[in-house]
């Protein structure tokens, strides 16, 4: 039996904490840094080897999980990390930072480190999914040498889609949440319209189940707005973050629905919802409009 990569997960929050836990479940070795020491503690006794430095939790590893929060937290991050990479390492961005900023990633590593293979893959996916294994992986760059990378993935979801050369994958993860933020918003607003007509989420829900409509991320949504508990699967603020890069990366495209709603979210960031569920768009309405 072949042994498994040595892995490192540079980033522990929600989502990097999640890998990090699949991947000791599944027997790798591995080992993790993140900016605020105490996360990851947890899972030391299962395994996790805890790095004083993103340089030291690299050596030594044959692929690099790069779980950041945005482009500048990455590249500040990641540039002293190159140097501590192993020859023919794999360096996989799992963040969504941006279409700008991968290429730069790109570029750099290229640059002073020709050797190690860089893979860009975001995750379609929040963090119950990923807790559960269940993300889709969506990979791009040369899968000819990505091997290490694809025995890491297939721990830590249930899918990986290839999209050609690196890069593609940052671009189809802003497509892909620009979805997700629309129906988010479209949620919010038909349970507002719902609820005014006399309507309750369960109301809502039996009509659309069984139906073409009944997406089971809407369900998710609905209990939480029927419950008034926004534990963030993903933060409001981050979800807002992503619309911006979107529209960062199509600055000719017509996209007035999305920056309407970039508008909006800004305003329940400012109002102090940034750190809940982006589902708590619908109490900032309720509250905002009552």
């Amino acid at each position: 039996m072949a042994q498994l990569p040595v892995v490192t997960v540079i980033g522990l929050g929600a989502m990097g904490h999640a890998f990090a836990a699949n991947l000791l479940k599944n027997g790798f070795t591995v080992r993790g840094w993140n900016r605020s020491p105490s996360r990851g503690e947890d899972l030391v006794n299962t395994g996790l080897v805890l790095c004083n430095t993103a340089q030291q939790a690299a050596e030594g590893a044959d692929v690099v999980l790069s779980v950041l929060t945005d482009g500048d937290t990455t590249h500040n991050v990641l540039e002293p990390v190159f140097s501590a990479m192993k020859p023919g390492a794999v360096l996989c961005q799992m963040g969504t930072i941006g279409v700008a900023a991968t290429e730069k990633l790109i570029y750099q590593l290229a640059r002073v480190r020709p050797d190690v293979v860089f893979v860009d893959a975001p995750v379609s996916g929040t963090k119950a999914p990923a807790e559960n294994a269940q993300i889709l992986v969506m990979a791009s760059g040369d899968r000819s040498k990505a091997q290490a990378a694809e025995q890491v993935f297939a721990a830590i979801g249930k899918q990986q889609q290839w999209l050609g050369e690196a890069g593609a994958s940052s671009r189809m993860k802003l497509v892909v949440n620009s979805w997700l933020i629309g129906m988010m918003q479209s949620l919010a607003d038909t349970m507002s319209l719902a609820k005014q007509l006399g309507f309750s989420t369960d109301d809502l829900w039996q009509v659309l189940e069984g139906g073409p409509l009944a997406a089971p991320y809407a369900k998710g949504k609905l209990n939480m707005i029927a419950s008034g508990d926004y534990t963030p699967q993903m933060q409001l603020s981050l979800a807002l973050k992503d619309a911006r890069l979107a529209l960062q990366a199509a600055p000719g495209v017509a996209m007035p629905g999305l920056e309407n709603i970039a508008s909006l979210w800004q305003q329940a960031v400012d109002a102090g919802y940034g750190g809940q569920d982006l589902a708590a768009v619908y109490a900032f309405l309720q509250k905002t409009h009552a």
